[in-house]
């Protein structure tokens, strides 16, 4: 009976042992989340605004930048596309976003409608995006960016 009671002693222990541990990975992932989510909300706004600084405080200086015409840009083609306005987004919005951290790395999915006037033609794209980051002295970086045609709902 003794070594019933201590076998399940150590379950029960074993069990409160892995909830915390558990907790804790939780509430880094939740911590990884807000910090990945402001990322995107910051990238979002850069590029609305045409600002330097913010948009290349998330981007690594690795950046592959897909478009959804299969062009590839580097961070630099892009933060200036953006801030020359060749590429000029009036308004974007982006719903339905999940963000998985997996580690140092995370994938950010989400679709992304847009007001875009790119050389004065005015335009709308709806498109969905995954995003790449990692974590590089406790800042997410956007590594990568691939964007696909989406159909208008």
């Amino acid at each position: 009976m003794m070594k019933k009671y201590v076998m399940f002693m150590l379950l029960v222990v074993a069990g409160l042992f892995a909830r915390a541990q558990n907790t804790k990975v939780l509430a880094a992932d939740t911590k990884a989340t807000a910090s990945i989510t402001a990322a995107v909300e910051k990238l979002r706004l850069a590029m609305i605004s045409g600002l330097q600084q913010d948009l290349e405080s998330v981007l690594s200086k690795d950046l592959a930048y897909g478009h959804s015409s299969g062009k590839i840009e580097t961070k630099d083609e892009f933060v200036q596309a953006i801030v020359t306005r060749k590429s000029d987004f009036k308004s974007i919005d982006i719903r339905d976003q999940t963000v998985t951290v997996q580690g140092d790395l995370a994938i950010v999915r989400h679709l992304l409608n847009a007001e875009t006037n790119d050389g004065g033609v005015k335009g709308n794209v709806h498109l969905g995006i995954v995003l790449v980051f990692k974590k590089v002295k406790n800042e997410w970086l956007i590594c990568s960016r691939n964007a696909f045609r989406v159909p208008v709902a």
